[in-house]
């Protein structure tokens, strides 16, 4: 018996302790029942503080995890709303925060203040969402004090004011006491019902510790209490994907009007269209400003007589190959902007023939070069564009931006986090796609027929074709062979040529020993695939840090003292 003795004061001591320093001397709790499908709860507490606290907290379970008569599972969740605490300042979650989190806090007091001694409390608040509706009548189902207190309460009193002109009697009123899941009914209340109020009063030897629970549970008949059903019960819980619907079935009318190319019939083409050189060819096949484009301009150069190319072998056992440029000439004075923005950032701006770069020394300082080259590719691109689309997409971006942003703070009050999230990678997606809202026009479709025919002859061009072609015109692969680059397919287009007796393009060295086609195609290629990765190449960005890191009724929760 002593042993038995010992340990129910060690656990009565570690229950006395979870009471953060205040018990709760007389708890009367009032709810009144409303026929329109909601209650009112009016909560009050005198309370005596043993320790010095700034006031108290109340939690309330919001969301719950049913089951239904039909032993089926179902997700329900409460709505608290009219939070008032008379006399005290207090704070409360927002809508938007209920339905982010599983329980509301009301949290009382004030942090510049603590007090000490007798205090008394007054909570009030709107419950929806809480009655069980089932097929012979409707549950009332509370916990008038919840197992999460952590305080000792001495006395509670409670009562329920059904709606008017419902017949009830005692019959109808359970309350339960004592660990989470008793189902005996308590035999520490005195129940009375008069005038149509239910009133509970605890025993004299009533106590009720942290982790024990009060709950009452009415039933009421079918029809009493009206069930606020939504509309919409789709809308209410998924309206979202509703709206990320419209909004990519509206990006998606937008883009075929001001977006959507019109249909263009590739026309064969053995040559590329004129007047279109190849960086202005990569862009239009793709609308795009790709480093490919760019660098196509360096064979182009080539086959003009305007630069050379050598190839520098590796020197040493852990040397790399090199590449060296030689300006022959200056660029024609009537040349693009973009074509003179990468030339004068490989050979400087004193245009003096002789001059020379090598491919390696352009790593981590060229890209800023290459950056602006593209915005100015892109620029000069635009006379084969409507410009009623580019309006169009600008305006596009702008208002999904702004849209969105909106958006995301609805969805998080009305659906909550999870649906705001789904906004962001939608949002991304339509940014993205956004940069395709532009339409060529009629020039512009023009020239795309005659690029989409060349294109396509590269890639299924025949040996007997690209003799005829050579005889016609000898320098035929040297003049092409810069589109190839820009559409991708360089290496596809000069395996073409190695059987045919073509001579490697004059302007492009190798000390390679005998420099055939088959050797010119590996050696080029190689030298290209460095040339793109060294002129977009930026230096890499260092950065320091620690690299750390840091009950079975509604109504669930508790109360504290902070």
């Amino acid at each position: 018996m002593k042993p038995l003795c010992s340990l129910l004061l060690l656990f009565l001591g570690i229950l006395n302790g979870f009471s953060q320093g205040f018990e709760v001397n007389r708890a009367k709790v009032d709810i009144y029942i409303s026929e329109d499908g909601y209650f009112d709860v009016i909560e009050n507490y005198d309370l005596t503080f043993t320790e010095h606290k700034h006031g108290i907290y109340r939690d309330i379970q919001t969301n719950y995890d049913l089951l239904t008569e039909e032993g089926k599972r179902e997700k329900r969740r409460i709505k608290i709303r009219k939070i008032e605490v008379p006399g005290h300042k207090f704070e409360s979650d927002f809508d938007f925060v209920q339905k982010l989190n599983d329980n509301l806090q009301i949290k009382i007091g004030d942090k510049n203040v603590t007090l000490i001694g007798p205090q008394h409390y007054e909570i009030k608040y709107r419950v929806y969402n809480a009655f069980l509706f089932e097929k012979n009548n409707i549950r009332f189902y509370w916990n008038v004090k919840p197992a999460g207190w952590l305080a000792k309460f001495n006395q509670l009193v409670f009562t329920v004011h059904p709606p008017k002109d419902v017949n009830l009697s005692k019959n109808d009123f359970f309350v339960y006491s004592g660990p989470l899941g008793e189902t005996k009914q308590s035999n520490q209340f005195k129940v009375d019902y008069t005038d149509g109020v239910f009133t509970a009063r605890s025993m004299d030897n009533f106590i009720s510790y942290p982790g024990y629970s009060v709950t009452v549970l009415l039933n009421l008949p079918s029809g009493s209490i009206n069930e606020l059903k939504p509309f919409w019960p789709f809308w209410t819980d998924y309206g979202w994907t509703l709206i990320l619907a419209i909004l990519l079935f509206v990006f998606y009318r937008i883009w075929e009007k001001y977006g959507k190319d019109e249909k263009v019939v590739a026309t064969t083409s053995y040559f590329p269209p004129s007047g279109i050189d190849p960086a202005m060819a990569g862009f239009l096949i793709d609308d795009r400003a790709d480093t490919p484009d760019l660098i196509s301009l360096i064979p182009c150069w080539g086959s003009r007589g305007i630069i050379k190319m050598e190839q520098i072998p590796k020197k040493g056992l852990f040397g790399k190959e090199d590449t060296k440029l030689t300006m022959l000439k200056t660029l024609p004075a009537d040349s693009p902007v973009y074509e003179e923005e990468i030339f004068t950032g490989l050979f400087g701006s004193d245009d003096i023939p002789g001059s020379e770069i090598l491919i390696s020394s352009l790593k981590d300082s060229f890209y800023t070069t290459m950056a602006s080259a593209k915005q100015k590719l892109k620029s000069k691109a635009q006379i084969y564009y409507d410009p009623q689309a580019r309006k169009v997409q600008t305006r596009t971006i702008v208002g999904f931006l702004l849209g969105n942003a909106l958006l995301f703070v609805i969805f998080l009050f009305s659906w909550g986090l999870w649906a705001a999230l789904a906004l962001i990678p939608v949002t991304i997606f339509l940014m993205i796609m956004s940069s395709y809202l532009v339409k060529k026009n009629s020039q512009g479709n023009r020239v795309l027929s005659d690029l989409k025919g060349f294109k396509q002859f590269i890639k299924v061009a025949e040996e007997n074709k690209l003799k005829m072609l050579l005889q016609d015109s000898p320098n035929y692969f040297e003049t092409t062979m810069a589109y190839a680059v820009a559409f991708g397919l360089f290496d596809q287009w000069a395996r073409k040529f190695e059987s045919l007796n073509v001579q490697p393009p004059s302007w492009y060295t190798s000390s390679t020993g005998a420099f055939t086609m088959g050797n010119f195609t590996n050696s080029f290629s190689s030298a290209m695939t460095t040339a793109q990765s060294t002129m977009v190449s930026s230096p890499s960005s260092s950065s320091s840090g620690g690299g750390g890191s840091s009950g079975g009724g509604f109504g669930g929760g508790g109360g504290g003292s902070w």
